[in-house]
C-alpha cells in the first residue's frame, strides 16, 4: 500500500502494509527515533505525536489510518518557538527529563495549551493521564505548565500579557 502524508511538514510518500503502525514507520523508515516504542498497547505515552492536531500514540496507528494526515513528531516540534518555551518552563520549575518520556510530555503540554492557553491544575492533571512518567512529580508538572502558558503569553503579547 502506498500511503502519503505530511510528515514535519514535507509531503512524504511511504510504501508499507495497511496494519503497520506508525511507530515502526516512523523509526524504520524515517528514521525518527524521538517517538519511543514502549508498550505497543497504548499505556505509557512515549510513542507520541500530534496528528492532525491531537496528541496520539502512534504504536496504536495503523498506517492506512494516516493516508493525507499531517504529522508533527518531536524531531519537527523541536524546530519551534512553542518548544522552546516548554523547555524554558519547566527548566524555571525544575522539570525533571529523563529523556524516555521526554516526547510525551512536551507533546502534551503543546496539545493542552494550544486548546487552552490559561489552563488550571486541575486540566494539567489531565493532560498528563496518558503519559507514564516516573521522573517527575506532578506538582512539578504542573508548575511547568504554568511557566511555560506564562513564558508564551508574554511571547506572544508583551511582558503584561
Amino acid at each position: 500500500m502506498t500511503i502519503g502524508f505530511i510528515l514535519n511538514g514535507e509531503d512524504v510518500v511511504v510504501r508499507t502494509d495497511a496494519e503497520r503502525r506508525l511507530i515502526d514507520i516512523l523509526r524504520g523508515t524515517f528514521e525518527l527515533l524521538g517517538a519511543k516504542a514502549g508498550c505497543y498497547a497504548g499505556n505509557c505515552g512515549v510513542c507520541s505525536v500530534i496528528l492532525n492536531g491531537e496528541v496520539v500514540k502512534s504504536c496504536l496507528i495503523p498506517a492506512f489510518k494516516i493516508r493525507g494526515s499531517e504529522i508533527i513528531t518531536i524531531e519537527g516540534f523541536s524546530q519551534t518557538d512553542e518548544y522552546q518555551d516548554i523547555i524554558k518552563g519547566f527548566a524555571q520549575a525544575g522539570v525533571e527529563n529523563c529523556g524516555f518520556c521526554d516526547t510525551g510530555k512536551i507533546l502534551a503540554v503543546e496539545a493542552l495549551l494550544s486548546k487552552n492557553p490559561r489552563p488550571v491544575r486541575e486540566e494539567i492533571l489531565m493532560a498528563f493521564q496518558g503519559i507514564k512518567c516516573r521522573c517527575t512529580e506532578p506538582e512539578s508538572l504542573a508548575n511547568g505548565v504554568l511557566a511555560v502558558a506564562e513564558n508564551r503569553r508574554r511571547r506572544l503579547y508583551g511582558r503584561g500579557a
